[in-house]
């Protein structure tokens, strides 16, 4: 049977399950391995993508929406219930060590004999002040999924920064939320060949060029070098947070995500992986399945190198004398 929590988290001590990420994926895998009755410990960077969301209606059993950080909030509070523990730390270096593992966040360390790794992604932002940025964010003037929201710009004018094949494929997607459509370079000039330009042109989504954009909150909107759009949506691709993962030896994929079988293992025995630093649809229910594949198989894997039996009663009974 697994030592508690609270002994494996002494001085030299060794947690069952280490989860590295604060998100849905990982909130939900803690969540499912406290219930299994293992040590696990959460560290989280507190920079969860789903915390900028202003409210989501698309998440099931939320009918008037959740803001990102309230559905962060009550998931961590139900992992704890269970037993979880959950630190903020963000994570600097993971190693191999015997046949487990040690993160290291500054000078703190932990041990662990399995990890799973739930650390997202970071969406590439539009050239921006930070606190304009977050303003826009909060207000719902930039949106960064429209598969999560694009009904709410339903027959609304939108923008969508980006070019080449990244911002066409957005800028398609959105197409059929609304003919109010722009491409606005991010730099100023597209990077469209003559195929593509003649997709946007049939589409009938405006291309806008000429100049680097220059935001601003004004006119009951967000205007970009003089037009104002009800929200605009970054296609500027993002930033796969899989850098622990490599110095262990984990396979990953060309784009940086972290390679998986069906059951979210990695390429190195104990290590796991869920959510957006996985390729897959970057979803919140997408990344919560996943952490409940990985848990339980998190679990199952422990379970065949180590008694996970539950002591029987006469034994607990003269363990507490």
């Amino acid at each position: 049977m697994s030592e508690t929590l609270a002994e494996a988290m002494e001085d030299g001590g060794i947690v069952d399950c280490l989860v590295i990420g604060g998100g849905p994926a990982g909130l939900t895998a803690a969540l499912y391995l406290a219930r299994y009755h293992l040590a696990v410990l959460v560290l989280d960077a507190g920079d969860s993508r789903a915390a900028l969301i202003p409210l989501s209606h698309n998440h099931a059993g939320y009918p008037e929406g959740i803001t990102g950080t309230d559905l962060l909030a009550r998931m961590g509070q139900q992992a704890m219930l269970y037993g979880a523990q959950i630190l903020p730390a963000r994570v600097d270096a993971l190693m191999r060590e015997d046949d487990g593992f040690v993160a290291v966040a500054g000078a703190q360390r932990w041990r662990a004999r399995s990890v799973l790794l739930a650390t997202g992604v970071i969406n590439n932002r539009p050239a921006m002040p930070k606190t304009l940025h977050d303003d826009a964010l909060a207000r719902g003037l930039i949106r960064y999924c429209p598969i999560c929201d694009g009904y709410e710009v339903t027959d609304k004018r939108v923008g969508v920064i980006g070019t080449g094949e990244r911002g066409l494929r957005e800028a398609l997607f959105l197409r059929s939320y609304t003919a109010d459509l722009a491409l606005i370079a991010p730099d100023g000039a597209h990077e469209l060949d003559a195929a593509q330009r003649g997709q946007l042109e049939e589409a009938g989504i405006v291309t806008v060029e000429g100049a680097a954009p220059a935001y601003a909150i004004a006119g009951g909107g967000i205007t970009v070098a003089g037009q104002v759009y009800d929200s605009l949506y970054p296609a500027l691709g993002s930033k796969i947070r899989s850098e622990l993962a490599g110095p262990v030896g984990a396979e990953m994929a060309g784009d940086g995500c972290m390679v998986v079988d069906s059951h979210q293992r990695t390429s190195v025995a104990g290590l796991y992986a869920a959510g957006d630093v996985v390729l897959g649809l970057d979803q919140i229910s997408h990344a919560m399945g996943e952490g409940g594949v990985a848990a339980t198989t998190m679990r199952n894997d422990l379970a065949k190198r180590q008694s996970l039996f539950r002591a029987a009663p006469e034994a607990v009974k003269a363990a507490a004398h």
